[in-house]
This record gives C-alpha cells, sequence and structure tokens, in this order.
C-alpha cells in the first residue's frame, strides 16, 4: 500500500505533530509499505527556516525510509492569526500542486490542528480517486475561538461548516481523544467511522534516563529541586501561571531550592520573559528549543514535569503529548489540564492534578513532590509502568490497520458522504 501524507510538521521539527506523523510513518515503512508525506520546509515555531533547506517549490529527501517532499509556503513565525492562516493556506495549495505528482498512490490522510491540511487531503484524494483519512488531533476552528484568537462571527460560522463537511467526507476518521470522538457524534458523524488512536511514546527514545549532571551544572540547577516545561510557548498554554508559581516558590522560607525551567519557543515567549524579569524572579530559567535528539538530556534534569493549558472547556477534550513522554522518561506529572487527561493522570497514577491557571495549587504540588519522596518515588514507578500502555509502535500498528481496512474497502468506490 501506497500511503500519502500531508501535514505542515515534520522534522527535524520537534513539537508534538512532527513525532506523532514521523513516527507512525516510520513504522508502516517497517511494516512494509510505501510512504510519502508532503510537508513544507522546516521553520516552526520561530518562522526561521531550519539549516540546510530552502523555501522553494520543490525538494525531495528520504528519512527512515519515507520519500519527504517539502514544497513552499508562506514562512512566518506561530503568532499572528492572519499571517499563519496566510500560512496554512499557502501548504494547502502548494500540496495540491504538488501531490499529482506522486504516483500509485491508495489512500491520502490529511493531519489537523488546522484542517486547511484535511482539505487539501480531501481535494486531491478527489483527483486521484482514493478515499481520504481525517486525523483529527484538535477541534479547529474551536481551538482558536478558545484562546481567544478569533471570535464569533460569520467567518467563523463557515469554517465551522467546512469542518463539519471535511468529516463527513473523510472515509475515516483518527480522533485522538475519546472526547473528540464524543464530540463529533453530538454534531452527527457516522460512528463507525470514528478511530480513536491516542498520542503515545517512542520508549526506545523515552526511557528512564540518568541526570545529565554537566547539563544541569551549567543551567545553575545543581542542588535544586527542578520543576520544568518543555514544549510550545503559545497563547493557548498560559505559561504564566508557571512564572506566578515561581513568585509564590521564591516566598518559601526554602525558596532559593527550587527552579521552575521553560524550554521551548512561541508566541508567548518573549512575554513570559519579560513579566519574570518584571518581577525580578532569580528562579525561572528559560532555554530556547533544542533538537529532538537533545531533548531527552533535557528532560533528565527535571525532577518534577509541568503540562498546562489554559482554563477552557476545549482544552478539557486533549490529551497532550508530553504527557506520554514525561512517563516514558519516569517523571511525576503537575498537570494542569483539567478533563480527559487530567482522568488519564489519576487513572495511572503517575501526577498530581491542579486547577489549570492556578499557580498557587501548581506551587504547592511542586513543594508536596520535593518533601513528599514516598509519594514521589510511587509516582515514578506508576511512570515507566504506565508507559508501556502507550507505545507507539503499538499505536502506529493499530493506525495502520485503519488505513488498511479502509484502501481495501474504499479504494475506487468513490467517497462517503454521511
Amino acid at each position: 500500500m501506497h500511503i500519502l501524507f500531508l501535514t505542515d510538521n515534520f522534522p527535524p521539527e520537534v513539537n508534538a505533530p512532527a513525532s506523532r506523523t514521523f513516527e507512525h510513518c516510520r513504522e508502516w515503512v517497517k511494516a512494509g509499505h510505501r510512504v510519502t508525506v508532503i510537508t513544507c520546509v522546516p521553520n516552526f515555531p520561530k518562522g526561521h527556516i531550519f539549516d540546510g533547506y530552502r523555501n522553494k517549490p520543490w525538494q525531495s529527501e528520504e528519512i527512515a525510509g519515507i520519500r519527504v517532499i517539502r514544497v513552499w509556503t508562506y514562512v512566518v513565525s506561530n503568532e499572528g492569526l492572519i499571517k499563519r492562516i496566510l500560512d496554512y493556506q499557502s501548504f494547502m495549495l502548494s500540496s495540491i500542486v504538488a501531490a499529482p505528482f506522486v504516483h500509485g498512490v491508495d489512500l491520502v490522510v490529511g493531519t489537523s490542528p488546522q484542517f486547511f491540511t484535511a482539505c487539501a487531503a480531501y481535494v486531491v484524494s478527489r483527483y486521484k480517486r482514493v478515499p481520504y483519512v481525517f486525523e483529527l488531533r484538535d477541534l479547529w476552528p474551536e481551538s482558536i475561538k478558545a484562546v481567544g484568537a478569533m471570535k464569533d462571527s460569520p467567518l467563523l460560522r463557515l469554517l465551522e461548516r467546512v469542518e463539519v463537511f471535511l468529516y463527513r467526507k473523510a472515509a475515516a476518521i483518527v480522533s485522538v481523544t475519546q472526547s473528540f470522538r464524543h464530540s463529533l457524534v453530538g454534531r452527527g458523524i457516522a460512528e463507525d467511522k470514528i478511530h480513536v488512536i491516542t498520542n503515545g511514546v517512542d520508549l526506545s527514545v523515552f526511557k528512564p534516563t540518568e541526570p545529565d549532571v554537566e547539563l544541569r551544572k551549567s543551567l545553575g540547577l545543581d542542588g535544586k529541586f527542578v520543576a520544568g516545561y518543555i514544549g510550545t510557548h503559545g497563547m493557548a498554554h498560559a505559561l504564566e501561571t508557571l512564572v506566578e508559581a515561581a513568585d509564590h516558590l521564591r516566598k518559601q522560607s526554602n525558596g532559593d531550592d527550587y527552579r521552575i525551567v521553560l524550554l521551548g519557543d512561541g508566541a508567548s515567549k518573549s512575554d513570559l520573559i519579560r513579566k519574570a524579569s518584571a518581577m525580578g524572579l532569580k528562579n525561572t530559567v528559560f532555554i530556547d528549543s533544542v533538537t529532538k535528539s537533545e531533548v531527552v538530556r533535557y528532560w533528565s534534569i527535571l525532577d518534577v514535569a509541568i503540562i498546562h493549558l489554559k482554563k477552557a472547556p476545549l482544552f478539557m477534550n486533549v490529551i497532550p503529548s508530553k504527557l506520554f513522554e514525561c512517563m516514558g522518561m519516569g517523571i511525576p506529572i503537575l498537570h494542569g489540564v483539567a478533563g480527559e487527561s487530567a482522568e488519564l493522570v489519576k487513572k495511572e497514577g503517575v501526577g498530581i492534578v491542579f486547577e489549570p491557571e492556578n499557580a498557587k495549587e501548581l506551587a504547592d504540588g511542586v513543594i508536596r513532590l520535593r518533601t513528599d519522596m514516598p509519594l514521589y518515588r510511587k509516582l515514578r514507578a506508576n511512570c515507566v509502568d504506565a508507559a508501556r500502555r502507550y507505545d507507539r509502535k503499538e499505536l502506529a500498528a493499530s493506525m495502520l490497520s485503519v488505513l488498511e481496512r479502509v484502501a481495501a474497502e474504499k479504494h475506487g468506490a468513490g467517497l462517503p458522504s454521511r
């Protein structure tokens, strides 16, 4: 089977969408299938093109047996809604133009969160006369409304109608959460074509690792209890809560024993640095994004991992992918996301759940995990045990079975219109 996968994030980018797509495609190649990925030049999140790449109409390479075609897009940093939409639309158009030059395709996969990629997958599937699969990683455009980037308007309602159209025309939908599945069923999408395949972890990479002593020392973390966030610094993440928690921690009698680390880049990073500086915080450490091959070193220096999203109803439906990486590394979690992911943390016993955007609760959680060693050790052990249930290889195989079924049943028979 020849799978054509459309995505605007792919390695060497290191964000969650890039990792999930690459790890799934790598396993599908190992299973004997051909995989072609159409993507853009790596530039996320700063909007700076990575070394060794140029933003041109067509360039091709092979990564782990995957044929990767990179097309021109309007490259911008991960900020400013209008510019980002232009970026998304340019990828949609470029991928539609590039796809005819990929021959012998059996089905097309388009991945969200923004659905312009799924739009491209639908168009490509029509002129290639093969089915398309919608991989649903976020409810877009609902998510941009949730973070306040766009208010209810005729344009937003038009986008929502396009969204539902794409769900109906997909031969199958692969959702990363049960909550997304329930949402789609409630909007009239056929339940039998929605398959839940959660995010997971590559256990060959993310596994318990001794702390990198030299790295801790170079960052001034030697002898400190380190709680850290690794990931995108965007509007949805409300990371000012971490800065405010650092302020609570410094006011403790042993406040200098704690450090809050924030690693990554995004639209909010400069504001966070200014806020920490204005508050005179000496216990926050900001680190720029690192390559995927380096990120395990930085996970290893954390005593506790912080996962956080803005307090909004939409985010009750998501499960941040870094949750599984924390499990794999055996790092106890302070989880500031309500809903399905909080229930997963409780069920697996891998961390402490706190109210999103509640800096005091976050600070109290950091203190508790430093002082309650029996709890801390129990959470570490639970993380390692739970990670085995979210092995990316097994999840990739589950998604492959969906794709194989779609290709076998739908190839050449047109697309459903439920």
